[in-house]
């Protein structure tokens, strides 16, 4: 009567497991053996036990056959792997700025204040952070602008001053006649475009000079 067949699945008892590892282990170097002797085929056969122990075999070089295997590899499909490289290469990439721009996106409705039920209280509070910080960047920002918008005009308001004591302090026969000189609204105008400032705030910062 014959042996019946062994189910593959791990051993569970620990020594019947080095057992059979010992006996599978032996039967396969011999068998790697016998197919060089036999069949003059290159063999290496390596091996490592669940402890990390090393076993090997080959009728050659262990390193000699794997250097021979991936050049093999290597001249045989080289050009396929490339190609086929570069195209897993640029779709893994495509993915991640998929997902970059669903996560952007998706931040910034949760910014507006949209699609806000899928949040938790944690992530509601670190919305409500960011959005505080946000707001006093911004309002910092305008601070500075009009402080900046502010001096400038009080620089205009002065060189204006200035000029108007210089003409005050000529003699009488010059200063009628710069002020009798006719008025030409467009020399007016652009005399007016090149002291203007860009980006002014002329509303906010009339208040400031108060």
């Amino acid at each position: 009567m014959g042996r019946g067949k062994i189910e593959i699945k791990r051993i569970e008892n620990t020594t019947n497991r080095q057992v059979t590892f010992c006996k599978r282990r032996n039967g396969l170097l011999k068998k790697a053996y016998e197919l060089s002797v036999l069949c003059e085929a290159e063999v290496a056969l390596i091996v490592f036990s669940n402890r990390g122990r090393l076993y090997e075999y080959a009728n050659n070089s262990v390193r000699k056959t794997i250097d021979r295997y991936k050049k093999t590899c290597g001249e045989g499909s080289s050009a396929l792997t490339v190609s086929e490289a570069n195209l897993l290469f640029y779709q893994q990439e495509s993915s991640k700025m998929k997902q970059q721009i669903e996560i952007l996106q998706n931040s910034n409705r949760h910014l507006m204040g949209e699609a806000l039920s899928c949040l938790s209280i944690k992530e509601l509070k670190q919305l409500e952070s960011r959005l505080e910080k946000g707001i006093s960047r911004i309002r910092s920002k305008k601070e500075i602008e009009l402080h900046n918008d502010n001096i400038y005009l009080r620089e205009q308001i002065t060189a204006n001053e200035r000029a108007q004591q210089h003409m005050n302090s000529l003699p009488g026969n010059v200063y009628e006649a710069i002020t009798s000189a006719p008025y030409n609204s467009r020399d007016f105008l652009q005399v007016n475009l090149r002291e203007s400032k860009p980006n002014q705030y002329c509303d906010s910062t009339a208040l400031q000079l108060c």
